[in-house]
């Protein structure tokens, strides 16, 4: 799937962006499944990174433009996902994007598992051996990396961030902009009492968490607990 010049008849010709160019872009990039697209009666398709300040003009085959490039781009439709880790910046351009007309995609790895009775917003990013189980809700602009799992009957935020490897087990509710750390393990709530993590709350790495996390507030350690700078 290498990038396609700027050629061809602008009526027919789609546009995928993929905001940023750093090493979780370049991982994400394989993602996008230009088959799909095609299947969907898309046929002219150029696939491009966005990132405003890059040092490179063309990163593993793909154009890298600028943001104010992508906008200008005359073409029959124009998709995005962002591969950024700042989940506010990542609103801030999807809100942009979507002003600007561009429209999102859900980029799901073919190495991923979603079961049956989920509902995932618009703008996902679900990287390879990723597991989303059975009967859970999943905000916008989701990203699960690698060898992370969300389990049934979780309510999870937009703009939420899975580092690799988390272990999010059932009945956890997870509010906006919420970033889990890698290898951390949520324990599993209940129907009545699911387990919360709060809005901006940051999981820190291995940590594993066992109560409730209020909002903005960073927890660290096994058992998680607020962490104290020394």
């Amino acid at each position: 799937m290498k990038h396609q010049p700027d050629t061809g008849n602008e009526n027919s010709k789609v546009i995928f962006g993929l905001f940023g160019a750093g090493g979780f872009a370049r991982e994400v990039m394989p993602i996008v499944d230009k088959d799909s697209l095609s299947r969907s009666g898309y046929n002219d398709i150029e696939l491009y990174f966005v990132e405003m300040h890059s040092e490179f003009s063309e990163i593993n085959g793909y154009k890298v433009i600028s943001e104010d490039h992508f906008f200008s781009i005359q073409c029959k439709e124009k998709f995005f996902n962002i591969a950024i880790g700042d989940s506010k910046l990542r609103e801030k351009i999807a809100t942009k994007c979507i002003m600007n007309g561009a429209k999102p995609i859900n980029l799901n790895s073919k190495k991923c598992t979603i079961d049956e009775f989920n509902e995932i917003g618009e703008g996902a990013i679900l990287c390879h051996n990723t597991i989303v189980t059975s009967n859970t809700k999943i905000g916008r602009f989701f990203h699960a990396n690698i060898f992370s799992y969300v389990a049934h009957d979780c309510v999870i935020g937009d703009f939420v961030t899975f580092a690799p490897s988390v272990h999010c087990n059932g009945n956890v509710h997870i509010h906006d902009h919420a970033y889990i750390g890698t290898n951390v393990v949520i324990k599993q709530g209940s129907p009545s009492k699911p387990l919360v993590i709060g809005k901006g709350a940051v999981i820190g790495m291995g940590a594993v968490v066992t109560k409730d996390v209020p909002p903005y507030t960073t927890v660290v350690g096994n058992p998680a607990k607020p962490f104290v700078k020394s």
